[in-house]
């Protein structure tokens, strides 16, 4: 298994999103501002539901990629960081998932 991590790649973004956007796939997002970034995302967990679809395990396994990385550089445009994402999975499986939906219809 691979050392990588998510936190690792939330970094990666950083750095590249303060590079030049001729120079950065990174920085030309940031650049192009939240709806540009927030429709590659759509775009590729469409292709991601698709490839889910259809089985195609290698295909999903790419685009779960893509997926990652897109919502990384929409998190970084909304100064979000990954830290806050993960906080808040931490406290949806302190319980089941089930009394924790039924908490969010509640309030």
């Amino acid at each position: 298994m691979s050392g990588f991590s998510l936190a690792d790649l939330e970094r990666i973004v950083d750095e590249r999103s303060k590079a030049s956007p001729e120079q950065s796939w990174t920085a030309k997002l940031v650049a192009g501002g939240q709806p540009k970034a927030a429709k590659k995302l759509g775009e590729e967990a469409i292709e991601a539901v698709m490839a889910a679809a259809t089985g195609d395990r290698d295909n999903l396994t790419y685009e779960a990629a893509d997926v990652l990385y897109h919502l990384l550089v929409v998190l970084k445009i909304a100064e979000i960081p990954l830290e806050n994402v993960m906080a808040e999975l931490e406290r949806r499986t302190a319980q089941s998932g089930l009394k924790e939906k039924a908490n969010r219809q509640s309030s």
